[in-house]
């Protein structure tokens, strides 16, 4: 009997993907990567690992990844500034390269034949799973029964479930896909199909409605070492203890929302809706501290470098050598990314409003038009015909 890997959810899809992959022959290994989503707060574990046991599974492997996560994923792409078409922050496509990681870890471990997954056919995560996957083991099969099985609607697998006393709570319906991670939450389907409609407010998790009653602002200060965020007012955490607590404070001011059309690197668009309220606030905090203290040459060339590093990211292609590559440059530029940066969070919007840095290039003397300007403006006409020298006939 063949063993297979399956990424497993604990939701209808992958509790039907276990029994459908049993029935088909295969022996199954549940694999669930806990990525900050909040496992364990509406749903015990042990009812998790359960179900999944109840639909055929032969063993489950539960793994809390968020310190992993946030470490050796989510700060290398903050320290990168990689935003996916000036919006998203990537949470999802961050999540899927270190499951398949795992799946593949699992699978030498368990001396499996395949991984499997619960992904459609025409989203992104197919791809980021199984491109990884192939990267880090291009022996494994790769099986992703919802491009291929007979079901084509959730009543169908709903049935499925009944029919093989797979225990899932088909009560608690919402009529959004949702993926959620410590670093930000994507939400699709349902009335946000219709392009024309604004979110409902019911679409939101984390955020509060940057109309909600809050008549004062938030200011927060974050401290970055080498391109690390480090404290938040002073304080000393851990990275996973920072995002969190951001994410509450963030939320709490209806911080990190954003409404998009995207485009799907399998050649569709989408729209999509984002809460990111720690990501965003870092992403923010870490471009003005970089202004502060990166010289001109080298933040433009990092901004080619961004866009590059989140089309990288969304595409799939996180264990690539362009972004092994990519990464020791970004490393390069965080040396003297140390410095605080103050931030004013009101009614959605989070904006700096104050910055200093040991490693400032920022010169008063220089810039000011007070009594302490230094600035030799004799200079300037010099300079002026020597930039246009070669544009003038």
């Amino acid at each position: 009997m063949k063993k297979v890997v399956l990424a497993y959810s604990g939701g209808l899809d992958t509790s039907c993907i276990v029994r459908w992959l049993k029935d088909k022959g295969y022996e199954v290994i549940c694999f669930m990567a806990d990525l900050g989503q909040g496992l364990g707060q509406g749903e015990d574990l042990g009812a998790i690992e359960a179900r999944a046991l109840a639909a055929g599974a032969s063993k489950v492997y539960i793994k809390d990844l968020q310190d992993e996560f946030v470490e050796e994923f989510v700060l290398p792409s903050l320290q990168a500034n990689a935003v996916y078409e000036g919006k998203y922050l990537l949470a999802t496509a961050l999540g899927r390269p270190l499951i398949a990681k795992y799946l593949v870890r699992i699978a030498h471990k368990e001396k499996a034949d395949a991984v499997a997954h619960g992904c459609t056919g025409k989203g992104n995560d197919q791809v980021r799973i199984e491109v990884a996957a192939g990267i880090l083991d291009s022996g494994l099969e790769v099986l992703a029964p919802v491009r291929i099985w007979e079901f084509k609607s959730r009543e169908e697998e709903i049935e499925y479930a009944k029919m093989r006393n797979i225990p899932i709570d088909v009560t608690k319906k919402r009529p959004y896909s949702i993926d959620r991670n410590i670093w930000g939450i994507s939400i699709e389907a349902g009335v946000l199909e219709d392009l024309a409609q604004e979110p409902p407010e019911d679409a939101y998790m984390i955020t509060k409605s940057p109309t909600a009653q809050v008549s004062y602002p938030k200011y927060i200060e974050i401290y970055f070492e080498k391109g690390v965020p480090k404290k938040v007012d002073g304080k000393t955490c851990k990275l996973k203890t920072l995002i969190n607590n951001l994410n509450e404070i963030g939320g709490l001011h209806g911080v990190g929302r954003s409404d998009m059309i995207e485009n799907r690197l399998v050649g569709i668009k989408s729209r999509e809706i984002y809460e990111a309220p720690a990501a965003t606030i870092l992403h923010i905090a870490h471009k003005e501290l970089e202004a502060l203290v990166l010289d001109r040459e080298l933040a433009h060339f990092k901004d080619i470098i961004s866009l590059k590093y989140s089309e990288l990211v969304y595409n799939g292609l996180w264990f690539s050598p362009l972004k092994e590559a990519l990464d020791s440059f970004v490393k390069s530029t965080q040396k003297n990314v140390t410095g605080s940066v103050r931030l004013k969070l009101f009614k959605g919007n989070c904006v700096a409003v104050g910055r200093k840095s040991k490693n400032s290039l920022y010169k008063k003397e220089l810039s000011t038009y007070g009594k302490e300007d230094k600035f030799d403006q004799k200079l300037a006409e010099g300079f002026i015909k020597l930039w246009a020298m070669p544009y003038k006939r």
